[in-house]
């Protein structure tokens, strides 16, 4: 499980942004986006390295 901090996700556009994101780099991932936190959960087999590229490119880079 990847847990990733993110400032800029404020509502749920933001949110939605990040699930796509997510699961267009790895269809199989789980996951799950803590609003209120700005913090997302992300079971995935692939590399957390990856997985911030992904975020970075949707416009999400987490902290």
């Amino acid at each position: 499980m990847h847990e990733f901090l993110i400032p800029d996700m404020t509502c749920g556009h933001c949110v939605s942004k990040v699930r796509t994101s997510l699961k267009r780099f790895d269809p199989a991932c789980d996951v799950q986006v803590d609003l209120s936190q700005h913090k997302v959960s992300v079971r995935s087999e692939e590399d957390r390295a990856a997985l911030v590229e992904a975020l970075n490119e949707a416009g999400y880079p987490p902290a």
